[in-house]
């Protein structure tokens, strides 16, 4: 892929803003947008669909191989598994518990590079993520680490949830908040790290407009 096509990648932990940071920066930009989590997350959906073990490597990277996968428009793109909607089915707590265990497998990461590669297309590309700026689009020349402190990442969760109507306990969120990013930063493959040259922005005080306002000022710069 040509290396002129400019990448903003932004990593980070769960509950940190990604997304909606990502695409509020892709919009501004008329840039595309790739949620990688959304990739991970629907291999999850696809592996509990065909019934796969856990432990069962090869079987994974077979069902991550031959996935059909296709995102919508939008600012909350439908995200599309073999012609199914699953868009409301990646959202549970069940899948990102999935996605974080499948997320941590070397060969299962290596199937789905190419697919999260392909979406470097012209204009440019926002990317999120937890290696986006380490692995996926090491050569982007502008790179994000978003975080916020896990009581604020929780809280927002939280909200989110209640807001759908789920009954959740805050202090059970924020437990799986944190073993959730013990497991990401840990793990052998791609682990979550800061870029070398990354911008590290805290979102804890800060609204979406001011973080989408700070990382578009590195386009500009």
């Amino acid at each position: 892929m040509p290396l002129k096509l400019p990448v903003m990648t932004l990593d980070g932990p769960a509950g940190a803003g990604k997304g909606t940071v990502s695409r509020g920066i892709a919009k501004k930009l008329g840039w595309n947008y790739l949620d990688s989590g959304a990739i991970y997350r629907a291999l999850a959906v696809a592996v509990e669909d065909a019934g796969v073990s856990l432990e069962d490597i090869d079987n994974i990277v077979s069902v991550a191989n031959h996935m059909a996968l296709s995102f919508g428009s939008g600012d909350a793109p439908a995200v599309v598994l073999n012609g199914h909607d699953i868009t409301d089915r990646i959202t549970t707590e069940t899948c990102g518990k999935i996605t974080s265990m499948i997320a941590a497998l070397g060969p299962v990461r290596q199937a789905l590079l190419q697919k999260q590669r392909e979406f470097r297309k012209a204009p440019g590309l926002v990317a999120d993520g937890r290696d986006m700026g380490t692995v996926v689009f090491a050569d982007a020349v502008y790179k994000v680490f978003l975080t916020a402190s896990v009581e604020e990442r929780a809280r927002r969760r939280y909200n989110q949830l209640k807001e759908k109507g789920i009954d959740v306990s805050l202090t059970d969120l924020t437990k799986e908040i944190e073993e959730r990013d013990r497991r990401d930063t840990e793990r052998k493959e791609a682990p979550l790290k800061i870029a070398v040259n990354a911008v590290f922005v805290d979102t804890s005080h800060m609204t979406i407009d001011e973080v989408i306002t700070h990382c578009l000022a590195l386009v500009k710069a």
